[in-house]
């Protein structure tokens, strides 16, 4: 479980609500410094440090994307497998509305609004993975069988 002195964000309480076996990891948090920043705070490789990235189809549907830290989403490739025409990343404050947290914090457990959860496929073949956990420099680490068991992503191939 984590720790008692993590922030008690709400992505923390959907983990506890779902008895997760998860690490709390607090790092000094640097603006535009992504995961790049977050992977050397924590002294792992950048490829395990999975980005929540929130995007929305032609009509403004919005979605979420999970990423490796040092990969790139396709989004063509994206809007082919789902079935969407077009995709594109949400601007800013049109994804801390959707989501309920600010860009740099975005967590995919406990977000304001449901989305869909999209994964790139690689993450589920990591040992161990750490994703944001609802506060700028804040991240939760666990393997990837609890984050799908709990988010139940539909599993994609879009990595560039």
């Amino acid at each position: 479980m984590g720790k008692d002195k993590s922030p008690t964000t709400q992505a923390v309480r959907v983990l506890r609500e779902h008895a997760v076996d998860y690490t709390a990891h607090s790092y000094k948090y640097e603006a535009q410094g992504g995961t790049r920043v977050s992977a050397r705070e924590l002294g792992v490789d950048e490829h395990c440090v999975i980005k929540t990235l929130v995007m929305q189809d032609e009509t403004g549907k919005p979605l979420i994307v999970l990423m490796h830290g040092d990969r790139e989403v396709s989004t063509r490739n994206l809007a082919r497998q789902i079935g969407a025409r077009h995709i594109e990343p949400c601007a800013p404050a049109v994804a801390d509305r959707h989501s309920g947290y600010q860009v740099g914090g975005t967590s995919p457990f406990g977000t304001r609004h449901p989305m869909q959860v999209y994964m790139e496929a690689g993450i589920a073949n990591l040992p161990r993975l750490f994703i944001n956990g609802g506060k700028r420099g804040f991240l939760v680490g666990m393997t990837p069988a609890e984050l799908i068991r709990v988010l139940q992503p539909v599993v994609v191939d879009v990595a560039v």
